[in-house]
């Protein structure tokens, strides 16, 4: 079959069986709210102690079961920079699986409309700003997250080679950082934005003076709330058709330092902010260019500083819930 399937977007079937996998994650429980406002009765999802994406027979005996018209793809070992440079082989080996198992079960047994989601981090180092889709494999990655990029760099080209080999229309899309509810809030083990929430919010309660950053705070990054990402993945599913890749961000960026005074407003930190440049910085700059997006329709309608609030007053309201 060629890689030019015969499927035209338009509305999904909302009484189709869909599948999100990683339901009970930051960017799956986003998906999952989404498609259940957007009138989808019959959503299924499996926590990982329910069903192991690791465990191949597994996987494919439920996809025998269940059978999921419709599938999205956001279960993910996914953690922040001291996690991925302490665990890589765990970041590099339980995605691959995660993604062969659940990409070979659908391609058995009949997804007919499939969205992988990747990460920003598949872009070069020092990809030219904004970051277009085919900057892909056009240079070296970032090292401090470079064994999760491969895995997501795999997932992309197994769902390319699915298009070549079985003309399916299964399309991928990058999302920049996110955040929202739901969110690792792990001094270990969480990305930037809800690191700087706990951080400035625990600072705020203790009536701390000084709160001290990783890095320099130069590096700029671009942030989405998950909410937009949830209704950004609808609409491509839809609206989009194509063997490339997606990026999905709002085009904007702000510096880390900026960001965390936004962080520090939002919690009610008044205090000093003092930043360890021994610590690495990462990339230092990474924005994408959503052109594509935007020709298929779709920009953001949530502001980071809006976002933020809404996420602090989340964190707050779930303490003991959270992830942390």
């Amino acid at each position: 079959m060629s890689e030019s399937s015969a499927f035209e977007p338009g509305v999904l079937d909302r009484d189709g069986t869909f599948y999100v996998a990683g339901h009970g994650g930051l960017v799956g429980s986003a998906i999952w709210r989404h498609l259940s406002s957007e009138g989808f009765t019959n959503l299924v999802g499996r926590s990982s102690s329910e069903l192991d994406l690791k465990n191949r027979d597994a996987v494919f005996e439920f996809f025998s079961q269940v059978k999921p018209r419709y599938v999205v793809l956001a279960a993910a070992k996914v953690g922040g920079i001291l996690a991925n440079q302490t665990h890589p082989v765990d970041f590099l080996s339980d995605n691959l699986r995660i993604q062969v198992n659940v990409l070979d079960a659908a391609l058995e047994h009949g997804t007919e409309r499939l969205l992988f989601l990747g990460s920003s981090c598949i872009y070069p180092k020092f990809a030219a700003q904004p970051i277009r889709e085919d900057s892909l494999l056009t240079g070296h990655l970032e090292p401090t997250n470079d064994a999760y990029a491969i895995a997501k760099i795999a997932g992309i080209m197994h769902v390319q080679a699915i298009r070549r080999q079985y003309g399916l229309p299964w399309i991928s899309a990058m999302p920049t950082n996110l955040y929202g509810p739901g969110d690792n809030f792990s001094p270990t083990g969480s990305h930037v934005l809800p690191a700087l929430i706990r951080r400035y919010d625990e600072a705020a309660s203790s009536g701390a003076t000084l709160v001290t950053n990783w890095g320099s705070g130069s590096p700029r990054r671009e942030f989405l709330h998950v909410d937009d990402m949830a209704s950004a993945c609808l609409h491509l599913l839809e609206n989009y058709d194509g063997p490339e890749q997606v990026n999905v961000g709002t085009g904007t960026d702000v510096t880390i330092k900026e960001l965390a005074q936004t962080v520090a407003r939002a919690v009610g930190y008044s205090g000093e902010i003092e930043w360890d440049t021994s610590k690495p910085d990462g990339t230092p700059r990474k924005l994408l260019d959503v052109s594509r997006l935007t020709d298929a329709g779709w920009t953001s309608s949530i502001d980071l500083e809006a976002g933020i609030q809404s996420t602090v007053e989340w964190y707050r309201s779930n303490l003991e819930n959270v992830r942390t």
